[in-house]
């Protein structure tokens, strides 16, 4: 049986609609500390503390666009059900996953000062980490599926 052949096409257009979504937030991170004026909360005299969160925001939103750019470009790969691609997906899903349980139970986003924001992020990541564990499974599970028919 060809490898490709058994993910399911509903499975590959999830596998890019969440790819594509996670390169979104990544390339919009980028931009998110001007956008939502981050400075005007902060004291200009503490620059150790801007440059440190400009660090942090920037390494994560290189890393979130990179990595989900890498996992579109692999995607024939990840339906070959390639261990590596595989195991680059599940990581990325895991942040997702953190990301859904940091807002709902962790640290819920604060509803001030547009309470639909908040609810929308809440919203978006929790079904973005849903629909990539939905992914992840049927990739991994293909792939022992496959693997035991061989």
């Amino acid at each position: 049986m060809n490898k490709e052949k058994s993910i399911k096409v509903g499975t590959k257009i999830i596998y890019y609609i969440t790819l594509a979504l996670s390169t979104l937030v990544g390339f919009w991170h980028f931009f998110v500390p001007h956008l939502y004026n981050w400075y005007d909360y902060l004291p200009m005299q503490y620059k150790t503390l801007i440059v440190g969160i400009d660090y942090t925001n920037l390494c994560f939103s290189l890393l979130l666009f990179g990595n989900s750019l890498v996992l579109i470009i692999l995607a024939k790969s990840a339906f070959t059900l390639n261990f590596e691609t595989l195991v680059f997906y599940t990581f990325l899903t895991a942040v997702w996953i953190f990301r859904a349980c940091l807002s709902t139970f962790i640290e819920p986003w604060p509803l001030e000062p547009i309470p639909a924001v908040a609810i929308g992020q809440l919203v978006g990541a929790v079904v973005q980490a849903l629909l990539m564990v939905f992914v992840t499974t049927k990739l991994w599970k293909t792939r022992a599926r496959v693997k035991y028919e061989r």
